[in-house]
């Protein structure tokens, strides 16, 4: 069931020139005049119910504009979007009640009152059952390790106390569809761990669709099968994560740590040492060419060796090959 669908969405914002000096100022005041700003270029793309989708971009890319239409904050310029097969501004009430939100750097918590007034309050606002809202409650609080954190005002609390009750307050009526933006960011390798799991366990158990916003490029590939990368407005790039891993990752690398230190090996086609630490080897090859276990067979046939280690190429190496060209590149 498609639960997102957007078709040639458009973003125009309006911005006012502005011209140096006092005369420029005065000229602005009475005769203003401005220049438009494409922030999201007739994109297109579905989401299906039950999936995790990354959507990343660097800084003015639009994915926040588009966030924002989807939730029905802005008005799209032009071309159409409907979640759950409403208009997300025209039906705001009725996206509201099916949705929730997470923004890394804004709180939907009332800042003075203690966690537990603020979930309570959210809950009559989105009239959930007594019943339901108490077994969430008590889920989330296991889960999400509450307990002490009910009775404090969220003023006091951590940057990683607050996100760990943002999820709580997004997900307290049980929405069909979450946008999460930078849900992690700031947070230590513990308490994203445990984001994490809880995002993966809560999709799995209800259903939810999800679309994650992060520069966290850990996020998107702990929590994410398919990504769409926007740039400049546009959508570069949509479909499965290792999709463009096979095809601009190419490149692994064993680490051999050895009894002696080495400094040459024959090595098969495709592969070559590169620099590394006192007793290890360390061999980049390309996986079209060669194969981990044949580098590792020929490796070990010449050199005594205590232990290795593959490593898979990074998400953020390639995306930053994506931003440099090389989808232009692959499709000459």
């Amino acid at each position: 069931m498609t639960v997102i669908q957007v078709k040639e969405l458009t973003k125009v914002f309006k911005i006012p020139k502005k011209e140096p000096g006092l005369g420029g100022a005065v000229k602005g005041l009475f005769r203003p005049q401005y220049e438009n700003k494409t922030a999201v270029d007739g994109i297109n793309f579905k989401v299906e119910a039950g999936e995790i989708v990354g959507y990343i971009g660097v800084n003015g890319a639009g994915k926040s504009t588009t966030i924002k239409m989807l939730t029905g904050v802005l008005m799209p310029t032009s071309g159409s979007v409907r979640v759950l097969k409403r208009d997300p501004h025209r039906q705001r009430v009725e996206n509201a009640r099916e949705i929730g939100v997470v923004f890394g750097q804004r709180t939907q918590l009332w800042w003075d009152l203690a966690l537990i007034e603020s979930l309570n309050l959210i809950a009559k606002i989105y009239n959930v059952h007594p019943v339901k809202y108490r077994l969430a409650l008590n889920k989330f609080t296991e889960t999400l390790e509450l307990g002490e954190l009910l009775k404090t005002p969220v003023r006091n609390m951590s940057l990683g106390q607050k996100m760990r009750s943002e999820l709580a307050a997004a997900l307290i009526h049980e929405p069909r569809v979450v946008y999460l933006d930078e849900p992690t960011i700031g947070l230590d390798l513990i308490v994203k761990e445990r984001i994490r799991d809880f995002i993966k366990a809560e999709c799995i158990a209800k259903g939810m669709t999800v679309i994650l916003t992060t520069h966290d490029l850990g996020d998107i590939e702990e929590l994410c099968q398919r990504v769409i990368i926007i740039d400049d407005g546009r959508i570069i790039y949509d479909g499965p994560i290792e999709t463009i891993k096979k095809k601009f990752g190419k490149f692994r690398e064993i680490t051999f740590e050895t009894v002696e230190d080495v400094k040459a090996l024959d090595l098969p086609e495709g592969a070559q040492m590169i620099p590394a630490e006192d007793h290890k080897v360390q061999i980049r090859f390309d996986r079209t060419i060669s194969t981990a276990s044949k580098v590792a067979g020929m490796v070990m046939n010449q050199i005594e060796v205590r232990d290795f280690s593959l490593s898979e190429p990074e998400l953020s190496d390639i995306v930053r090959q994506i931003y440099n060209g090389a989808l232009e590149r692959e499709a000459r």
